[in-house]
Formats: structure tokens, sequence, C-alpha cells
């Protein structure tokens, strides 16, 4: 069975199109994805980068640190993806921006230790202190 996912900007200047199913689901609460956002944390669907292609338009990208792509319309604003130059075969995309994303609840909150302090955790999640790659669950 073949997977279609598609998403886009608030204007709709940009789209792209998924055709894997996720590797992951995360809320991420670290201080970069909180800058990026706007918002407390910023849930994430990771894709395959191989089945991932913008569709219409062409994001702008923003290093947000040292191997960090960030790709953004820059037109309305959204934000839209996170690369790692280390981990190319992956691309992080801003669940909110999927045209169905209540279809990719997270599945852990990452980089808990930068929480801020009002935003409550989900207790039915796994936490990761950091990042979940290679990490096991902290405690909770």
């Amino acid at each position: 069975m073949s997977t279609s996912t598609n998403g886009g900007c608030l204007c709709g200047a940009v789209r792209y199109q998924a055709t894997a199913d996720t590797l992951a689901r995360t809320l991420c609460h670290c201080r970069s994805c909180r800058l990026a956002s706007g918002g407390p944390s910023l849930a994430w669907a990771v894709f395959p980068s191989d089945a991932f292609s913008f569709t219409t338009g062409t994001p702008a990208t923003f290093a947000s640190s040292p191997g960090v792509t960030r790709t953004f319309c820059d037109r309305c604003g959204t934000a839209l993806t996170w690369q790692q130059s280390s981990r190319m075969e992956s691309i992080d995309v801003t669940t909110a921006t999927l045209d169905n994303p209540d279809a990719f609840a997270p599945t852990r909150e990452i980089w808990v230790e930068h929480k801020l302090a009002w935003e409550a955790l989900n207790p039915s999640l796994e936490h990761y202190a950091r990042s979940s790659v290679g990490a096991a669950p902290i405690a909770g």
C-alpha cells in the first residue's frame, strides 16, 4: 500500500509531499524549536528524506545551529522542516503543517530538560532528557 502525506505553509506558497510512513513523531521542547515556532514546544513528523519533496514553491533556508538547516516560507513565515547534516537520510516536518496533523500525534517528548516550567508533559508519552536517538527514556 502506498502512503502519501501532504502539507504546506499558511499562505499556500510552499507545499510538500511525503510518500512513506513516518520514522518517528516527537514533541520537542528545545529552545531552538521554541524560537523557530514561537510556541512552547514543536511537534515533528520524521520522514525518510528520499520520500519527501517540495511540490510547490521553494522554501527559504536558515542554518539555526551547526549542521542544522531549517526551512520556512519566506512569504508567510511558516516553519516547515529541520534537517541535520549528519543524518541526511531523514527530514523532520512540522506536524501542524500537515494537511491531516491529527493522524500524526507525537509518540514521545524530547529535550524535556529544556521544557518551559509552565508546560505540562503528557504522562502517556515516553520522555527523553535530550534527543531520543540512541537514548533510553527517562523515568518519570
